[in-house]
């Protein structure tokens, strides 16, 4: 193309963005979502909100580390920079080939994020973003170079400045920007720079060394040392206050041989295996954690089913109640506090909303009970995947200094879904079986998002990622470490690769270096979510053991469950007998006491015999027999029922015996008939005292009735689940983008289309001001003639536009036109409208 040619450069950000096409542009609003919260009414407007500090901010902090490098090497670049230039930066003097590779690739992300606009030939980073990253006394700049040489004589007396530029062996000139010309040069010359440094002293060689990568600034006496004194005449070292000097940034980089970096990292750290296992290990494996998990929240749920712990008066669990709940569970506390927030991420759990308020079991932990295990899980790590609760915070304090309890405010946390998905993404792209190192992943993730500024003190993220790994691994996500089949299908991720955990793609990024190129898995919608879930979980099934409809019963009173027993049998057995271990198989001890429980609930004696004969596949032991017989024969013998409380028995001697009992004597116990004993007791309080005396007495009703007691179940009102907290706006949609996009194109061509001298604001954005006679006139004129007007309208919700129409009719108060900027017919308002100018006769 030739000179003639070629489009003129655009002369700011706006203009940069009007050349775009709407793929370009849909790129930018899906990069940076805020940028379109609310729409902008036009592309200038646009412009101005993607160079707003926190949006500039929030796009800088979503850079790699190269890109982000670049960004920083553009800061501290003329302004504007050419490609050559900044490759220079980047690459150095030995022009690092893997940094000529990959800089293409990071200047076409910061032109997409409009961080960066211009051709090669004049690149330019956005005066925001130079801001935040050029170098300052304040805020020293990451490649630790400091200020240029004509900044740092900005105020040097210009006989000073002479005097240096004599001592450098440079003519004297007649003004100061001259002589700073003539520095700057002689500083960015390699070879002249070269001969005037091998005339240093060695010492002073050696302050430059300290100083060369940063913080470029040291501190000088009144009288310096002859070392500093010889780079101060020479200006290789300049004063920026009393007692300071710096290195200027030019003296810098030639120190560095062209470097703004001392380490460019154009190529992420790959993600090392440090161990393979065979496919399906880690897929047994991980199922065996998918049934441990469906277990424990079983066995959380269960503990809960009468009304779980107090909600604290700032919301969530005490300290001791946790305990108790890990104690309950066997397992450690943070571990208990990961599945008490999955339990209620999952909105199986949730606040009574009673006056005395607890936790207690939903609506929905009954029908979560009914579904097939696999589906069960589905269920689970479909409410980890996006959770922004973080339950690794409990037992920290948060900016206030308070305990962060479980269940409690203060817990999300809005990057972890993202971190979640990327660490299991890196897991992805590994070969079937392979675990990685997790230190490996950590860095993949620094390199990916790099710290900034004060997110070095707390490395949320890598903490995240650690979190990541390790309830992915209790959920049965993972295996031994590596990524399961099932787990792979819940990401919606492609099949691993055979070889290489660097496998090349194809597509745009193809140029890029192998490493270069990150896994990348696609965020599913809801609708995709849920068939992955599904898919995730017809891969788990076959892997999940079958529940038994049987146990082996033992003489020493004891029944083994070889494995996970169906529903009915387990909630019976439960009652029937106490858990003595869990594991691989279940042990279940039968006792006076757990028999009893039986009893109480309804089953009679008989029924006991003839559920152990049809669940056992061994003979009913004698000894339990025995046990079930002696239990059965002494429940009920004993009646007690409330007057405040009273015993009765059909044998007075029980009841002598029980009289003459010393443990009776806390009852106050007195015969009111040779049957009947009267206490001064609650009912409850008689039955657990009697009970602990050895008796088995039963609970009677005024009628007379046994009163069989079984477990309530306690359940909430009908809850969600908690809602993610975002992280900043969401990623538009393509409905979203596309009416976006026209609107801001409508916008735009509205506030650029040539108006007739003297008709129109003279800056753009600023709507027509006409009065409404006026108005009226001009819009009746053009329906005559059939001209397009161009008006400011704003809408019932008071937000301003400027449209251009063509009037078709004005009538009642309305004016209907043709809107060249949404390209229908509309009718508006007159009242409206704030004013209407003429375009010129070359608008078209």
């Amino acid at each position: 193309m030739s000179t003639e040619d070629r489009p003129p450069a655009p002369r700011s950000l706006a203009e940069a963005l009007r050349g775009r096409d709407d793929v370009s542009l849909g790129a930018l609003l899906r990069s940076r979502p805020d940028l379109i919260t609310p729409v902008p009414t036009d592309l200038t407007q646009l412009a101005t909100r993607a160079g707003t500090r926190a949006s500039v901010v929030r796009a800088l902090e979503r850079l790699d580390r190269f890109t982000l490098q670049t960004a920083e090497a553009l800061a501290v670049a003329a302004d504007p920079a050419t490609y050559d230039e900044v490759l220079g930066l980047m690459a150095g003097d030995d022009a690092d080939p893997a940094v000529a590779q990959a800089l293409p690739h990071a200047l076409g992300v910061l032109r997409e994020q409009a961080l960066v606009w211009g051709g090669d030939d004049r690149l330019r980073l956005v005066r925001t973003a130079r801001e935040l990253l050029a170098p300052s006394p304040q805020h020293p700049s990451p490649t630790g170079l400091g200020p240029t040489v004509q900044e740092a004589t900005a105020g040097m007396s210009p006989g000073r400045i002479q005097e240096i530029v004599t001592a450098a062996g440079l003519p004297s000139t007649h003004d100061s920007v001259s002589a700073v010309t003539s520095l700057t040069g002689l500083f960015t010359d390699r070879r002249r720079m070269a001969a005037l440094l091998a005339e240093a002293p060695a010492d002073s060689l050696d302050v430059l060394e300290r100083l060369v990568w940063g913080p470029p600034y040291g501190q000088v006496t009144a009288d310096p040392a002859p070392r500093l004194r010889w780079l101060l005449d020479r200006g290789l070292l300049l004063p920026t206050a009393p007692g300071t000097v710096v290195l200027p940034r030019e003296v810098a980089l030639h120190l560095r041989r062209g470097l703004a970096h001392r380490t460019p990292e154009p190529v992420p750290p790959a993600v090392e295996a440090a161990a393979v296992h065979r496919p399906q290990v880690v897929d047994s494996t991980a199922a065996g954690q998918a049934y441990t998990a469906l277990a424990t929240v079983e066995e959380l749920l269960k503990d809960w089913d009468e009304g779980g712990p107090a909600v604290l008066r700032a919301g969530g669990l005490s300290v001791r109640d946790l305990k108790r709940t890990a104690v309950a569970l066997d397992v450690p506390e943070p571990v208990a506090a990961f599945w008490v927030e999955l339990a209620y991420a999952a909105g199986l759990i949730a606040p009574d909303g009673e006056a005395d308020e607890r936790y207690a079991a939903t609506p929905a932990y009954d029908e979560w009970l009914e579904l097939p295990a696999a589906e069960r899980w589905s269920r689970l790590v479909t409410a980890w995947l996006p959770a922004t609760r973080t339950p690794g915070l409990v037992g920290g304090r948060d900016a206030k200094d308070r305990t962060l309890s479980a269940l409690g405010p203060g817990l999300d946390r809005s990057a972890a879904p993202e971190v979640r998905h990327r660490v299991l993404a890196l897991l992805a792209g590994l070969p079937e079986g392979a675990a990685p190192a997790a230190e490996s992943v950590l860095a993949r993730l620094r390199w990916e998002r790099p710290l900034r500024g004060a997110q070095r003190e707390d490395d949320l993220r890598s903490r995240l990622a650690e979190w990541a790994l390790s309830e992915g691994e209790m959920l049965g996500v993972t295996g031994r470490g590596a990524l399961s089949a099932h787990g792979r299908a819940l990401l919606g991720a492609p099949a691993a690769p055979a070889k290489s955990p660097e496998a090349e793609p194809s597509g745009p990024g193809d140029k890029l270096p192998v490493h270069h190129r990150p896994t990348q898995i696609p965020t599913l919608s809801a609708a995709e979510q849920a068939v992955a879930s599904a898919a995730a979980a017809r891969l788990l099934t076959p892997l999940l053991p079958e529940p038994l409809d049987h146990v082996l019963l033992q003489a020493d009173l004891t029944a083994v469950a070889p494995g996970p027993l169906r529903r009915p049998l387990a909630d019976t057995l439960g009652v029937l007998a106490d858990v003595e271990s869990k594991g691989g198989a279940t042990v279940y001890r039968f006792t006076p006491g757990s028999v009893r429980r039986a009893l109480d609930a309804g089953q009679s004696a008989s029924d006991l015999h003839a559920f152990l004969a049809a669940h056992s596949r061994t003979p009913v032991p004698q000894p339990l027999t025995y046990l079930i017989d002696d239990v059965a024969r002494r429940h009920g013998h004993l009646r007690v029922g409330a007057a405040s409380a009273y015993v009765r028995c059909d044998d007075d001697a029980v009841l002598n015996e029980i009289i003459a009992d010393k443990r009776a004597a806390g009852l106050g116990l007195r015969r009111l008939a040779p049957t009947v004993l009267a206490a001064q007791t609650d009912p409850a309080g008689l039955l657990e005292g009697l009970r602990a005396m050895g008796f088995a007495p039963a609970a009677e009703s005024a009628e007379g009735d046994v009163l069989i007691t079984r477990a309530h179940a306690h359940r909430t009102p009908p809850r969600t689940a908690p809602e993610p907290v975002p992280d900043g706006p969401p990623v538009p949609d393509a409905t979203l983008l596309a009416a976006a996009l026209r609107a801001i194109r409508a916008g735009d061509l509205a506030s650029t289309t040539p108006r007739k001298p003297g008709t129109a604001p003279e800056i753009n954005g600023e709507l027509p001001r006409t009065g409404s006679a006026e108005t009226l006139a001009t819009v009746q004129a053009a329906v005559l003639t059939g001209e397009a007007l161009w008006i400011g309208y704003v809408n019932a919700e008071g937000a301003a536009s400027q449209r251009v129409i063509a009037p078709i009719r004005v009538e009642g108060g309305f004016v209907t036109a043709y809107d060249h900027t949404a390209d229908e017919v509309r009718t508006y308002p007159l009242h409206r409208i704030t004013g209407v100018a003429e375009l010129a006769d070359d608008a078209g």
